[in-house]
This record gives structure tokens, C-alpha cells and sequence, in this order.
């Protein structure tokens, strides 16, 4: 009997495990199946661009993963059983209409992800747009199109999704007034060096920044702060953080407060050893102790040490060990500037930074480099596909099968 294996969500992190699996595993012993609710790849990471008017590369996942035995299932998760060991689908996109399915797995790779945060604040979440998805980017894309010169927008959140949303906004739309409000300083965890430039770029594109200033409410026509005062806006972007996917913490597994899915070293469920959660969705350390942060540069390494550990432990061989660090945070501040602030392992800003076009270039490679590895599964490493051991036994419900997971 074939060993199953269901991979929940087809970002950067699921895609790549997908196919890191089908070139580790031989196709006559394991099925790989793939679900998500749309049939291409999205490149969250330019989302910002898509939503000031530019196209993306369209990436079909019918043609990513043709011929390496990776099913795609078209469809939304609509329930998790770990104890069961099943997954509920409903059809999603183009897929047949049908009712809910069931799936039954072996071995579960959720890498369900995340999405925009409106943090409670009233009027966020009827009236803010978001970049953290297709639909969103696209919404924001046709109301920015709508927008007549000097009109106002708002971007509410300092972080690396804001940063790249006002830029980007700015520089495709000169005649709008774009402003950014952040609750402390603008780029706060950059090098003084960093800093610099981010406050040059700002200035040069002509983003009125507010340093400080915590938006309170959203309404249709602006936002008003935690000190009183309102900023007009006819379109509000809303990037102050990301939550995962609820599904998690309505299950059994262990979950963090937040509902990330506790992991070990090798991107595995403490709770329940057939399990593995990687991406924004696993709660999984770094150097120093520290929490890995939510990004692609977090994701596809868990995405690896994920696929590898699930491929060695079904063949018998030695689970790898691999430590997953940081190097730099790249920035796009439009696209002809950027800012790659290199950092220490635990991701603390090193003096270092690199700016300018170069910068922009360097962001882009980076940026090409992640899609070609989802778009080329097969493609890279030596593909090893490895038999399964003669009787793998299926990880049990034991204390002492736990107390090996949590090791």
C-alpha cells in the first residue's frame, strides 16, 4: 500500500516541499497530493507590484508539476482531523462542483500559511485593503486606478509590507499623496545606515511618514489615530502584521497562542509525530532560541529540512540536520531602489547595508530565485528517489512516540 502524503497550501513553502518530496521518494511506494484553492503560484512577495498595475508571471502548477507525481487538488481545507489522520476539502476555482471530501493521510505537511491581520481595530476589515493575497492586491489595484490626482492614501504599518507598498505606490503614482503611519520609528530595527536610506527614499518619492502613530479606526474616507487626529485617505492599506490560518488551533495539535503549530528541529509536530508544519504556520526556532520570523526566507528552508526529514525517515537513513539563519532583509523601495540590510544569524541588523539600483537588482534576483525553485521542483539537488523501508511503521499515538518527536 502506497504511503500518503497530503500537502496543505501551495505557497512558497508547500510548492517547494511538494516537489523536494517527489524528488526524494520513489513514485511506486508514496502518493503526493497537493492541496490549494488556486490552480498557479502567487508570488506574495510582489504582491505590492501586482497591485499598482503591473503583471505577474503566470506560473500554472499543472505544468510545475507535470511528470513528477505530484496531484494537485483544487481546493479550499475546510476541516482537520489529527487524530483521525484526515483532511476536509471542498472544491475551489475551476475544480468540478461537488460537496466536501475527505482525504486520509500518513503523513500531513500543513503549510496552510498566513493572511492579513486587521488587529480588531474597527472599520479595518470593512474598509482597508491588503496585499497579503492575490484577491487583495487586485482589489487595491482597482481602486487605486480609480483615484484622481492628489487624492490621498494611507498605508498603515512600518514593517517590510508597508515599506514596499508605500514605495511602490509612490513611485507608480506621483500624482497621489501617499502617506505612511507607523507606531514607532520609521525602520527601527534597520542599522543606522539603513535608516538613512529608507528615510532618503521616503523624501525623495514624497511619503508624508508619521512616526509614533498608532490608527485607532477606518473609516471609508480615513483613519483616525490613537491621539485623535484623522488622516484623510480614499484608500487605506492595512500591513501592520499577518495571522495564520485557524485551522490549527481547532484541532489537537499544539499550538502556540498565536495558532502556529509547535515544531522540533526537523519541522515536526510535538503533539503528533505524522504531522510537519512549516512556513508562517509552524512555531519554530532559530538561533539563539529565537522564534523564526514569518517570510520566504524562513519558509523555504523549513520547506527543505521538512521534506528531507519526511523522505528519511520513510527510507530508513539518517534524518538531516540543517540550522536555518539569516543573512540579509531584502527590501524593495520601488523598483528602482532597494535596501538589503545584511544580519547577524538571529536576524539582528549588522552595520552592513546595501542600496540603491544595486540593491533593486539584488532584490530581484532574489525574487526570481525563490519562483525558479517552485516553478523547477525536479530541478537543483540530484534527484534521489529512494524506496521505502521494507515495513515503515506508522508513527503511533504513544507518550514514548511523542516523547521521540519532541526530542
Amino acid at each position: 500500500m502506497q504511503h500518503r502524503i497530503v500537502v496543505l497550501g501551495a505557497g512558497y513553502t508547500g510548492a517547494v516541499a511538494a516537489g523536494r518530496l517527489a524528488r526524494r521518494l520513489h513514485r511506486a511506494d508514496v502518493t503526493i497530493t497537493l492541496v490549494n484553492p488556486e490552480p498557479d503560484f502567487v508570488e506574495r512577495v510582489r504582491l505590492h507590484q501586482l497591485a499598482v498595475g503591473q503583471e505577474l508571471r503566470p506560473r500554472p502548477f499543472g505544468e510545475v508539476f507535470a511528470g513528477t507525481g505530484v496531484t494537485l487538488k483544487l481546493a479550499r481545507v475546510t476541516g482537520v482531523d489529527v487524530d483521525r489522520r484526515t483532511v476536509t476539502v471542498t472544491p475551489a476555482g475551476t475544480a468540478p462542483a461537488g460537496g466536501p471530501e475527505v482525504l486520509e493521510y500518513d503523513t500531513l505537511v500543513y503549510a496552510l500559511g498566513s493572511t492579513w491581520n486587521d488587529g480588531g481595530v474597527p472599520g479595518a476589515a470593512a474598509h482597508a485593503h491588503e496585499v497579503s493575497s492575490r484577491p487583495g492586491a487586485l482589489r487595491l489595484r482597482e481602486r487605486l486606478a480609480a483615484l484622481g490626482a492628489g487624492r490621498p492614501v494611507v498605508v498603515v504599518g512600518g514593517g517590510l509590507t508597508g515599506l514596499e507598498a508605500a514605495t511602490e505606490i509612490a513611485e507608480a503614482r506621483p500624482d497621489l499623496r501617499v502617506t505612511l503611519a507607523t507606531p514607532r520609528v520609521l525602520g527601527d530595527w534597520l542599522s543606522e545606515k539603513g535608516r538613512t536610506h529608507l528615510r532618503k527614499v521616503t523624501d525623495k518619492l514624497g511619503i508624508t511618514v508619521h512616526e509614533h502613530t498608532t490608527v485607532t479606526a477606518v473609516t471609508a474616507d480615513g483613519v483616525t489615530t490613537a491621539e485623535g487626529t484623522t488622516l484623510p485617505s480614499d484608500a487605506t492599506v492595512w500591513t501592520t502584521g499577518f495571522a495564520v490560518h485557524p485551522l490549527a488551533r481547532a484541532t489537537t495539535l499544539h499550538t502556540t497562542d498565536h495558532g502556529q503549530i509547535t515544531v522540533d528541529a526537523s519541522m515536526r509536530s510535538h503533539s503528533h509525530p505524522d504531522v510537519y508544519a512549516i512556513g508562517d504556520a509552524a512555531h519554530a526556532l532559530g538561533p539563539g532560541g529565537k522564534p523564526l520570523r514569518m517570510s520566504c526566507a524562513s519558509g523555504v528552508p523549513m520547506a527543505w529540512q521538512a521534506a528531507d526529514a519526511i523522505a528519511a525517515r520513510l527510507t530508513g537513513t539518517t534524518v538531516p540536520s540543517m540550522t536555518i539563519r539569516y543573512f540579509q532583509q531584502c527590501v524593495s523601495l520601488g523598483r528602482s531602489e532597494g535596501l538589503i540590510q545584511f544580519v547577524t544569524a538571529d536576524d539582528r541588523a549588522r552595520d552592513s547595508v546595501l542600496t540603491g539600483r544595486l540593491a533593486a537588482r539584488y532584490k530581484e534576483l532574489i525574487c526570481k530565485g525563490a519562483a525558479w525553485g517552485v516553478a523547477h521542483p525536479t530541478a537543483g539537488l540530484p534527484t534521489r528517489r529512494r524506496r521505502l523501508a521494507p515495513s515503515p511503521a506508522p508513527a503511533a499515538r504513544s507518550g514514548a512516540a511523542r516523547a521521540e518527536a519532541s526530542a
